[in-house]
């Protein structure tokens, strides 16, 4: 082992300037990313009907969700560095050209549309690319602090990006906002350039010519053949079906017969958000989270509970406080699912591996969204968060069940 590469293994990755600039680039990305989509749906709302604003922000989604596995080959084939690079340039110059597509005319909706679509065709290339990164510049010791860090990053992003968003909007219209998320990618631009990664053992070995759907299918056999990754991606794929419906249709509902309103529904959120936070300021201040696989089921099955708790809560103050223990909950078995994602995997396959998982939580589980609001309309919020949890709860209790993923250790 080379000094260098011993001093890389001994520092922190607080305080490693490698690890602080791609912080600062995700940090810029991501807030970024949240300002563009305020200014999107604004933009959408004063161009067409609601209907029509509707079928705008459902654009990147389904092109997200259509094309998040191969973004994961892709980054496998061509290096995270250089995908999620390419991404923010994309992301940059074409929302730079739509803000100034605003200044100078009206387009209508047509514009907007293919802003969604190019969007959410680089999201689907940009996530598996963020999560196959940090084992190429961060030791593997050091992997669940940087995990923590990132979820740090994500809860300042959405608490800066929002304001941001709105100051634009109410200075300038969509054009400002846009114009202020394709700055934000820019910055992040040079930081990502001065990264120095570690070199695979596949570096620089030939590679054999194959397609892409062969690469996918290699990926998906790795995974299924892994005693540790196989078990943990069914965890996230229940973990996350029964847990967003609750927290995003369910949580407006409930707080309207509860007659909160849209301010308990604030707060709620706000207890969700300083819980999350919380966990990661744990795992970034500790930095190892000993028996990682019997916590990270323990902390989904307890996190079920949680949400199942929500739905009979009558008072405001108790809610939140409850929304504060599922943050909690949920904010340290995600760190942990993907820290030990990142130890267990091979990095020639992370890409992928990562499409696969993000796939589930942002490609299938939101479509329990209109399944958990007529359910909800039919029966009330009780008995639809109570299943829901179940759900969420057979993923902690399967990672339960299987020994690789109990008996799993962060390095």
């Amino acid at each position: 082992m080379t000094a260098t590469q011993l001093a890389l293994v001994e520092r922190p990755a607080h305080r490693d300037p490698n690890v602080l600039r791609w912080l600062g680039a995700y940090t810029a990305s991501t807030t970024g990313d949240m300002v563009y989509h305020l200014a999107l749906s604004w933009a959408a709302v004063q161009s067409g009907t609601p209907a029509q604003a509707g079928i705008v922000l459902a654009l990147s989604a389904v092109m997200r969700a259509l094309l998040m596995l191969f973004g994961g080959v892709v980054a496998d084939r061509f290096g995270p560095r250089r995908v999620v690079i390419s991404s923010d340039a994309v992301r940059c110059v074409v929302v730079l050209g739509v803000a100034a597509l605003l200044v100078l005319s009206a387009p209508g909706l047509w514009a907007l549309a293919a802003l969604a679509l190019v969007f959410g065709a680089v999201d689907a290339l940009f996530m598996p690319a963020v999560g196959a990164l940090p084992p190429r510049i961060a030791p593997s010791a050091q992997l669940g602090r940087v995990q923590g860090m990132r979820g740090l990053s994500y809860r300042i992003s959405v608490l800066l990006g929002a304001p941001l968003g709105g100051l634009a909007v109410a200075l300038g219209g969509p054009a400002a906002a846009f114009g202020a998320a394709g700055l934000l990618f820019a910055f992040s631009l040079p930081l990502l350039l001065a990264l120095r990664l570690s070199p695979l053992p596949s570096d620089g070995q030939p590679r054999e010519k194959t397609t892409a759907t062969r690469d996918l299918t290699d990926g998906l056999r790795y995974i299924r053949r892994h005693r540790v990754l196989g078990p943990l991606v069914i965890v996230v794929a229940l973990s996350d079906l029964g847990f967003v419906g609750p927290l995003n249709v369910g949580l407006a509902l409930l707080s309207d017969q509860r007659g909160w309103g849209a301010a308990g529904i604030g707060w709620v959120l706000a207890g969700f958000g300083t819980g999350a936070g919380a966990a990661s300021l744990v795992l970034t201040v500790r930095g190892r989270i000993p028996r990682a696989g019997r916590v990270l089921s323990w902390t989904i099955a307890l996190g079920a509970v949680s949400i199942g708790a929500l739905a009979y809560v009558p008072q405001l103050p108790a809610a939140v406080a409850v929304s504060v223990a599922i943050g909690l909950l949920a904010g340290l078995s995600g760190a942990l699912c993907g820290a030990l994602t990142q130890t267990e995997c091979d990095p020639a396959y992370l890409g992928r591996v990562t499409s696969v998982t993000t796939f589930f939580s942002l490609g299938v589980a939101p479509l329990s969204f209109p399944l958990t609001g007529a359910a909800v309309g039919l029966w009330g919020p009780a008995p639809v968060f109570t299943a829901s949890a179940a759900v969420c709860a057979l993923g902690g209790l399967y990672g339960l069940s299987v020994k690789a993923l109990r008996r799993a250790e962060m390095p």
